[in-house]
């Protein structure tokens, strides 16, 4: 398994996305199984938010863990920009402590930029680290010029990871805010890296590139889908699954090691970026 270092922890680089699940009673139990058969099966990090279903995926996640040992997991939550500021992030912090069932996050983002400014945001996440509420913090849906502002403010570098949009459908971050990324050491967390079960394009599933590489690795095309965006170092990626099987074959992916002639043939069907895009955001 591929691994990813954040805040000085090592971690497979696939984790557990969990944007939608707990929405509907009709499947909450099958939800369930898939976040424990992905941990069962070696995945160790949980993402979540307190805007996911107001709460219900922070319930979901709550019920998820309880066979498994705290310490073991990495669980990622975030906060809404409307609620980042000095009058609100330690109350929203602990409604979300409380629906996960847990005395701390291990990474605690700031969901998107809003209109509280943020070196107050970047107050509070610091307040709430001392105080022991988070091990860390980070942002998400950052472009390289918010980087840039965040690594200005004080304590803004203490940063640890940025979760953007990215997979094979939305090559554009590659152009320059990856690369500022990586020489900044800020670990990419890539959501979305299935492109939505390729609802974005709708051209990747039936991709002749795509089928013949996976046919080479006795993989699905979803499993390549997911093993490209942590081809390179610094990434986690965190799909999200409903069904056991899925749940399994995504944390497997991680161990999939494309040749050179795989990624050439991947990025001339999927070319990288040749200007800067804007940030994409789903």
């Amino acid at each position: 398994m591929k691994m990813v270092k954040i805040n000085h922890r090592n971690l497979p680089a696939v984790g557990i996305g969990t944007w939608n699940l707990g929405d509907s009673s009709t499947t909450r139990q099958d939800e369930i199984a898939a976040v424990q058969a992905a941990i069962n099966a070696g995945a160790r990090v949980i993402d979540t938010a307190e805007m996911y279903g107001n709460g219900r995926s922070e319930k979901l996640i709550s019920q998820a863990i309880q066979p498994f040992n705290r310490e073991d997991l990495f669980i990622i939550d975030k906060v809404l920009p409307s609620n980042a500021g000095k009058a609100n992030l330690e109350h929203r912090l602990d409604r979300s402590l409380k629906m996960v069932g847990t005395d701390y996050f291990d990474l605690y983002l700031l969901h998107w930029r809003g209109s509280i400014p943020l070196a107050e945001t970047v107050i509070e996440l610091e307040r709430m680290q001392q105080k022991g509420k988070i091990k860390s913090w980070g942002v998400s849906n950052f472009d390289t010029a918010d980087m840039k502002e965040l690594w200005k403010l004080p304590d803004g570098n203490h940063c640890v990871a940025n979760e953007d949009l990215y997979n094979l459908d939305e090559r554009g971050i590659e152009y320059n805010l990856i690369p500022w990324m990586n020489d900044h050491q800020v670990p990419l967390i890539a959501y979305s890296p299935l492109a939505e079960a390729d609802t974005i394009s709708g051209k990747l599933t039936h991709n002749k590139v795509l089928q013949e590489i996976a046919t080479n690795h006795s993989a699905s095309v979803y499993q390549i889908m997911l093993a490209w965006t942590i081809r390179n170092d610094n990434v986690l990626t965190i799909p999200k699954a409903g069904q056991k099987e899925h749940a399994v074959d995504n944390v497997t992916a991680g161990q999939i090691t494309f040749t050179a002639d795989e990624l050439t043939a991947l990025s001339q069907e999927f070319p990288t970026p040749t200007h800067k895009e804007p940030l994409a955001i789903i």
